[in-house]
């Protein structure tokens, strides 16, 4: 991870009782991701008390990564394809740059 690092964080409410389809299809998904110029990784986590919730967190490698590299491909395109119809409401998506601490 380098100084200009940015952490996605994007949270996801999925359709009670396609939790399971939810996962299958995000884990098609992940190949749309890691094909991108400036992914450095990803984590999946899943809400032990509210378990259609979902907690994505994704490194890119600078803003515009993210913002330009997916967003504005046609892998982005592919990857809203999969993952899409399992959502509640529409995703909420912020950004963080690590100030203190070590990635993990």
């Amino acid at each position: 991870m380098t100084a200009s690092s940015i952490l996605e964080v994007a949270q996801f409410e999925i359709t009670p009782g396609s939790e399971d389809a939810f996962e299958a299809a995000i884990a098609q998904a992940f190949i749309y991701l890691q094909q991108t110029d400036g992914y450095q990784g990803h984590q999946l986590q899943r809400c032990l008390e509210h378990p259609q919730q979902y907690l994505l967190l994704v490194q890119w490698g600078s803003l515009e990564a993210h913002l330009v590299n997916f967003r504005q491909s046609e892998n982005f395109v592919r990857w809203r394809a999969l993952i899409g119809p399992y959502f509640a409401r529409p995703p909420q998506v912020l950004h963080y740059q690590l100030l203190t601490g070590s990635p993990f």
